[in-house]
């Protein structure tokens, strides 16, 4: 059985403040490491729903979850849909919910599903393998001004315009089908002193690509606003991001929700993992979490 360590778990137990009996939702399953925190905190009387797009993640936790007495709704699926999910459920509100917006460990680490170039694999980066464009879809169809915009706008590279033109450039001769060949790509494209950083020099394009093939922009988009929605009076929204363009949209709506006096916000300023916890789990370190409280 795969294992995940969860991000900030005590903060976000916290923040949501389940009541015993609840429903709650962790709409970013994986490998039901917050799950099972939050089944928890439900108890016995609880109902746990969670979602998430990956049907392996889905098999892994079920299997986690198997022994726990409350009653638990698994579901392959997007939380943008959170609505019409619950609906399907017959469920009209809930308590809490999670949205745990990182990629996992154990993603990153099958070489079959093309999200890193840590080992060489498959360009794929598909959430959902069964469904959707793949990244290799992308590099060697889209134009190069599609190329450039989705590296500096997802990616926030400022050599996105010389990344592009090398990829245009390779396909010409040879499809880019593998996580090493993009990766060689990009690292001859970039200025040499630029190659000398803290994260790898194909770490942002890759981010990029992976954004645009699984919409996860719109996705969040749409997604902040139907969880809303979903909450009960006094129920309680968490949402933890890893990467700038996500803690943006969620600081933007949650203050537009609370200058409509819909919502309270809970965390001033994000909050961090200690020190303690990014030694222990290193993809913490850019991790910020945010709650919200529905008033309205």
């Amino acid at each position: 059985m795969l294992s995940h360590t969860p991000v900030m778990p005590k903060e976000a137990l916290e923040l949501l403040r389940l009541p015993p009996g609840g429903v709650a939702v962790d709409g970013t399953l994986g490998l039901a490491g917050h799950s099972l925190l939050m089944a928890q905190a439900l108890g016995a009387q609880g109902h746990l729903i969670a979602i998430d797009r990956d049907g392996t993640s889905l098999g892994q936790a079920r299997l986690k979850l198997a022994s726990l007495e409350l009653k638990i709704d698994l579901l392959q699926g997007n939380f943008s849909t959170l609505d019409k999910i619950l609906a399907s459920l017959k469920v009209s509100a809930v308590d809490g919910i999670l949205l745990d917006l990182g990629i996992s460990s154990f993603q990153l680490d099958d070489e079959k599903r093309g999200f890193a170039f840590r080992h060489d694999g498959p360009l794929d980066m598909r959430m959902d393998a069964q469904s959707g464009l793949s990244a290799a879809d992308l590099v060697n169809t889209l134009k190069e001004a599609q190329l450039e915009k989705i590296i500096f706008e997802f990616g926030e590279e400022r050599f996105s315009r010389r990344i592009a033109t090398a990829i245009v450039m390779h396909r010409a001769q040879a499809k880019i089908t593998t996580t090493k060949t993009l990766a060689d790509i990009i690292l001859r494209a970039l200025p040499k002193g630029y190659t000398r950083g803290r994260i790898h020099p194909a770490t942002r394009t890759f981010q990029a690509l992976r954004i645009a093939v699984n919409e996860e922009l719109e996705a969040l988009s749409l997604g902040l606003e139907a969880c809303f929605r979903m909450l009960k009076k006094g129920g309680r929204f968490c949402v933890i991001s890893f990467h700038s363009l996500e803690d943006r949209l969620v600081k933007n709506k949650f203050k537009s929700l609370a200058f409509e006096q819909e919502g309270l916000i809970l965390t001033k300023r994000p909050l961090v993992a200690c020190d303690e916890e990014c030694a222990v789990n290193p993809r913490a370190r850019s991790a910020k979490m945010r709650g919200i409280e529905r008033v309205g």
